[in-house]
């Protein structure tokens, strides 16, 4: 169904379940596996990963860090999550390439840049986006959003942990939350929806770009809604 998504993935699917490490060897194989059979079905890939298993940003108010350099600190973990993970890939034989927005290392990242991502994807490589925008005030739902259009993806796949879709309200919180199956942009901002940050939305909602939101526990949901499967919400532009 998809030519070419973009896959949204949290820092902390990364790490180990009771939190003392930042990074766990099954769990980056899993992930890895997961991104292979879809990479193996011909969808070109492209990765943007959160860095919340390596730094909060209420760890630097609570040290007095600035938020500028927080925001610094932060981009930096997505750079090692998205080479810890290029590498999990190599092992299975599919060769990826980490674009990064804030800084290179040698023989690691090359800088980022659309065309060259696009040219990656199209060889077959996965393409990943780290170190955010480059710029400190944006999240990586911002920079997901920024680089899903600049190389025309068709859809970002978010894949949540503990839930199934999106809800009215929180269903961790609220035994009478009700699923939503579809959405538009324009519903999500009117009901201010934290399914991603509304900045990140208003710069999606006018564009062809579909957000798919599904349970990640099951790793087959992400080549059924490959394949084209109704699973989770559907979140598109209003007509």
């Amino acid at each position: 169904m998809y030519k070419r998504i973009l896959l949204k993935l949290s820092g902390e699917a990364l790490k180990d379940n009771e939190g003392l490490q930042i990074l766990n060897v099954s769990h980056m194989e899993n992930i890895a596996k997961t991104i292979k059979d879809i990479h193996d079905v011909g969808t070109q890939i492209c990765i943007v990963i959160g860095a919340g298993n390596i730094w909060r940003g209420k760890l630097a108010d609570d040290i007095g860090i600035d938020h500028d350099s927080a925001d610094y600190m932060g981009m930096l973990g997505t750079i090692i999550n998205a080479v810890a993970l290029s590498s999990a890939l190599k092992r299975l034989g599919v060769d990826s390439v980490v674009f990064s927005a804030l800084c290179n290392v040698p023989d690691t990242t090359v800088t980022y840049n659309a065309e060259e991502a696009i040219k990656v994807m199209e060889q077959g490589k996965v393409a990943f986006f780290a170190g955010g925008t480059g710029k400190p005030g944006f999240t990586t739902d911002t920079a997901a959003t920024l680089r899903a259009i600049e190389t025309h993806c068709e859809a970002i796949f978010m894949g949540k942990n503990g839930v199934e879709g999106v809800y009215d309200k929180d269903p961790t919180k609220y035994n009478d939350a009700r699923f939503i199956k579809e959405i538009t942009y324009d519903e999500i901002l009117k009901m201010k929806l934290q399914i991603m940050d509304l900045s990140a939305v208003e710069l999606i909602k006018d564009k062809d770009i579909e957000i798919r939101i599904f349970s990640m526990a099951v790793p087959e949901n992400f080549i059924r809604v490959v394949n084209g499967e109704h699973i989770g919400t559907i979140c598109k532009k209003g007509e």
